[in-house]
């Protein structure tokens, strides 16, 4: 009995002694990445998890960045700001460098406390409502996308000049993502001076019929809509509109220009503008990451895939110009060092915007979105 239990004792002995060997924290990066892996919005947030976890293998299969390993953590929120907060938390605990994400405005600004006071950078691809920089109330926070005020501008200057409309109807899903855009193209149209908003307003997601809101459009005598949200809610409202034979234009921001809305819009999406992310396709780095992304899955790459492999291309060329992750020193070479990535060469502006991107207007042309301006 005795010598059974000298043996288990050695044995744990000799175990304790290899564990930290092969599974000590300190021998990886971790690389959090949030966003709607599951649900509705999943064709907005699997993209950018899939070329975080393509760039995370190119670099350990070089031998890792600083002699390290890249471990790439997903998590995900649905795009939902009560989950988000949740994910946050769950990362900050388990120890993550750097988050990139998360994808959707909403579910980002519920979770930038929780990543500030934890000294956690956060780099969304995607997360486009303003104030997240602006406001200077989240110094942790950057993202690889222009903000909503650039698209909502494009979007006022489309309809007023390409469009030539002179009554507008403005429409969004009261969320700060969707009313963000919305409250923007309405502040350049009536700066412009050339078109009237004949109606604002919200519509709830997720709702079955929207109908009510389809009929005030024609009696407001719209002869353009806007919208701002993501791609469910376009879907029903231009399938009602169409039902009414209302062809009148219809233009949203990049929450709709993407796969998903063209799967479930179906013949609907044809002639639907959306504001979205310029191409960069002409880029050496864009380039390599599509093809290697076609060799692997076989397809194209989905929305804000361009935008979420250039996060990460910037976060880990900054460790490694710094040596680590120590906070104030990723923040001085994110916002000093040009990095070349999948949409350019950017680096950071003050606020933690990327200098050098920015939006076209694409059109959904033979079942696709092809760019126009």
């Amino acid at each position: 009995m005795r010598q059974s239990v000298f043996k288990k004792f050695v044995l744990v002995a000799l175990l304790s002694l290899l564990v930290p060997v092969t599974a000590s924290a300190a021998d990886t990066f971790k690389i959090g990445v949030a966003g709607p892996h599951t649900g509705d919005l999943a064709p907005y947030g699997i993209p950018t998890l899939e070329a975080a976890k393509m760039v995370a293998d190119q670099v350990n299969a070089a031998g890792g960045v600083l002699g390290k390993q890249v471990e790439v953590m997903p998590m995900d929120d649905q795009c939902k700001p009560e989950i988000a907060t949740n994910a946050a938390t769950k990362l900050v605990s388990q120890d993550v460098d750097v988050v990139i994400g998360h994808v959707c405005s909403g579910a980002t600004k519920a979770a930038l406390g929780i990543y500030k006071e934890a000294n956690v950078i956060a780099i969304s691809p995607s997360a486009t409502n303003p104030p997240l920089t602006q406001s200077g109330d989240y110094p942790n926070f950057y993202r690889t996308i222009a903000p909503d005020d650039d698209q909502g501008k494009l979007a006022a200057e489309f309809v007023a000049g390409k469009l030539g409309a002179k009554k507008v109807a403005i429409l969004h899903d009261k969320g700060d993502y969707g009313k963000g855009f919305a409250d923007f193209s309405k502040m350049f149209i009536e700066q412009g001076g050339q078109v009237e908003v004949v109606m604002f307003e919200g519509v709830t997601p997720g709702a079955m019929d929207y109908s009510a809101v389809v009929q005030k459009i024609r009696r407001e005598k719209a002869d353009a809509v806007i919208f701002g949200g993501y791609h469910p809610e376009a879907s029903k409202l231009i399938s009602q509109m169409n039902k009414k034979r209302m062809k009148i234009p219809f233009i949203g921001p990049d929450g709709v220009k993407g796969d998903g809305f063209l799967e479930i819009a179906g013949k609907d999406a044809e002639g639907v503008y959306a504001t979205g992310p310029m191409d960069v396709s002409a880029y050496a780095e864009n380039q390599k990451a599509k093809a290697d992304y076609v060799a692997k899955y076989g397809k194209e790459p989905g929305t804000f895939f361009d935008q979420g492999y250039a996060a990460m291309q910037a976060i880990l060329a900054a460790i490694e110009a710094t040596g680590g992750t120590e906070y104030a020193a990723l923040e001085k070479a994110l916002k000093s060092n040009f990095v070349d990535t999948s949409v350019g060469k950017i680096k950071f502006d003050a606020k933690g915007d990327a200098e050098g991107v920015g939006f076209s207007v694409f059109q959904v042309q033979g079942g696709k979105f092809v760019e126009l301006q």
